[in-house]
């Protein structure tokens, strides 16, 4: 139907593909604009007022906020929970992405409901979890306290709420991944006579590569900004178990807010760079399809 309806009394030329009418123009950058005026307001906006607010003393007194002792210590604690928290959770992402797209068991499914689990669960609700278990009055703090271990208020409660937080992470990159793929490659190696461990480490391994960096990447940015669920089982000891953003609140909370936005400033240039990483690994991963 190229040409006018003769019947209907239709005289306009219907539009060729790919033709757009100042309609379509229209509505193609009102929904720029719209998309463009959202970002501004609610994301554009107040990165530009952290980095105004952090440097609205000049530089020194940046730099002095940073250099603080309670402010380093924050900052150390977080890179240390980061360093320890992402390995583990890469391994076991891993681990259970291989299970649950390779094999065929028993309690599959209610594995992969385990893992969106904590997705479902407020954070502030997870670190309540390990105070009910491992606080003086939970189901092992009399133990713990018997043999003078501590895990809640202490290194060991920050590492274990944020693994919490972010164990899905790395697995819920590599399961559709690895479903995708298939296992055909995998069952050529083993006819061929490779084992388990080297058929995972020279077949599996590479074909799921940039799908663990980008797991590992959410993890890690995940893992440096948790606040609910650190914020409950750290007791907000300062210098000692106040991660980043935990410092950033009680900085505010003293009306110090030249120090609260630069500490705020250094978690946003962390967050640009594990942004940047995520893009690289995804240019990556798409040039190498």
């Amino acid at each position: 139907m190229a040409g006018a309806l003769l019947d209907g009394g239709f005289t306009d030329e219907a539009p060729r593909p790919g033709q757009h009418t100042w309609a379509h123009r229209l509505v193609r950058w009102l929904c720029i604009a719209v998309s463009l005026g959202f970002l501004a307001a609610v994301l554009l906006a107040p990165l530009a007022t952290v980095f105004v607010m952090a440097f609205a003393h000049g530089l020194p007194a940046y730099f002095h906020s940073l250099v603080d002792p309670d402010t380093v210590a924050a900052i150390r604690l977080t890179l240390i929970t980061a360093l320890v928290v992402v390995p583990l959770n890469t391994l076991f992402g891993l681990a259970a992405a291989w299970a649950i797209a390779k094999f065929e068991f028993r309690g599959k499914s209610m594995l992969i409901t385990l893992i969106d689990l904590p997705l479902a669960i407020s954070p502030v609700i997870s670190g309540m979890i390990f105070v009910l278990l491992f606080g003086l009055h939970g189901w092992f703090g009399m133990w713990l306290r018997e043999h003078d271990l501590s895990i809640v208020f202490a290194l060991p409660g920050i590492m274990l709420a944020t693994m919490f937080v972010t164990f899905p992470y790395v697995a819920r990159e590599l399961i559709p991944l690895m479903q995708q793929l298939g296992n055909d490659e995998e069952e050529a190696a083993i006819t061929l006579g490779a084992g388990g461990w080297l058929t995972f480490f020279r077949v599996t391994l590479p074909k799921v590569r940039w799908g663990l960096v980008y797991g590992m990447v959410l993890c890690n940015a995940r893992a440096m900004g948790e606040f609910g669920a650190v914020s409950v089982v750290s007791g907000h000891i300062r210098g000692l178990t106040n991660t980043m953003p935990l410092q950033i609140e009680i900085l505010y909370n003293e009306y110090n807010f030249v120090g609260a936005f630069a500490v705020a400033s250094l978690l946003t240039l962390l967050a640009v760079l594990t942004l940047a990483i995520k893009t690289l690994v995804e240019r990556a991963g798409y040039r190498r399809r």
